[in-house]
């Protein structure tokens, strides 16, 4: 018995780590295993065990291993979360900002060695849906469902405008093709929409 009440402690002190790690609520925990936010609660107090089911779902939820979440480890400081934050923010600049370098490399390089090429200027707006692409990435893995909506929304226009603009540079008039943006921008916020979970069934213990 108190072999498995110190099992439990271990589990949830590992859940309550790699949820923090993973910048996540109890709440949002629980919604993504289909759970309540009191069992995920009384998982990390240490009250109970998660079924394998459970622990089969974190370990693929958190990317580690069942035996990761049932070890004991060192406890190691959680970054706070305004902390945490900026560093995401920067990182992210960075990541947008070597996106516009390449554009700029590309636009001096077809200057170089091309100065006739017109329309150069294309360079820089594909670097919009290429920036679109690492914040939607980074987004997704830090959990901002706001985030990928707009990264979304950026990227279905912005790529849409790239094929129109270069089809007019080459002469073609392609306007209708923005139609297609319609559908993809309701799919894409139907799809992230905050609200999906509103009518989710939550099993009760």
């Amino acid at each position: 018995m108190e072999d498995q009440d110190a099992l439990a402690v271990i589990i949830g002190k590992n859940i309550t780590r790699l949820r923090r790690l993973s910048n996540m609520t109890q709440s949002e925990l629980a919604e993504k295993i289909n759970y309540s936010d009191k069992s995920v609660s009384k998982w990390e107090q240490g009250n109970g065990i998660p079924d394998v089911r459970i622990l089969l779902q974190l370990s693929d939820l958190f990317n580690v291993s069942v035996d990761d979440l049932v070890r004991e480890h060192k406890e190691t400081p959680v970054m706070p979360k305004k902390t945490r934050l900026k560093r995401r923010i920067v990182v992210s600049l960075l990541s947008v900002g070597l996106c516009w370098l390449v554009a700029v490399v590309v636009f001096v390089f077809i200057g170089i060695i091309g100065p006739e090429v017109p329309h150069k200027w294309l360079a820089f707006v594909y670097a919009v849906p290429a920036s679109a692409i690492v914040t939607l990435v980074f987004s997704c893995v830090w959990h901002y469902r706001w985030a990928r909506i707009v990264s979304i929304t950026v990227l279905v226009w912005t790529t849409l405008a790239c094929i129109y603009l270069t089809a007019h540079v080459l002469g073609a008039e392609i306007a209708l093709i923005f139609l297609i943006g319609v559908p993809l921008q309701v799919l894409a916020l139907i799809f992230f929409a905050p609200w999906r979970s509103m009518h989710t069934a939550v099993p009760k213990e």
